[in-house]
């Protein structure tokens, strides 16, 4: 969600190819944990896309710190974008 997916087609197209019954449990989750916002997009059939909370925005220079971390020690890892690793957020 930090680097712009807000739908679920769009999870599933990404690189860590995440088996469906496995995002929706995870969507799930992090909903119930109060990490994101499910709001529908279409009633029929039912649609939603997924939005980050206060709580989750939170997340954003912990995640940014480990992308950094993994970047230097772990070969091969995944780059992420520049937008998502310069991007800012203010939670206070």
């Amino acid at each position: 969600m930090l680097t712009g997916k807000s739908r679920f087609g769009e999870f599933l197209a990404s690189p860590e190819t995440i088996p469906t019954n496995i995002l929706t449990e995870r969507l799930k989750r992090m909903e119930k944990a109060g990490l994101l916002l499910k709001r529908a997009y279409q009633l029929n059939p039912p649609r939603f896309e997924y939005l980050l909370s206060k709580k989750g925005m939170a997340l954003l220079p912990i995640l940014q710190e480990m992308c950094r971390w993994a970047n230097t020690f772990i070969p091969g890892t995944w780059t992420p974008p520049k937008s998502f690793m310069s991007r800012k957020t203010d939670t206070r």
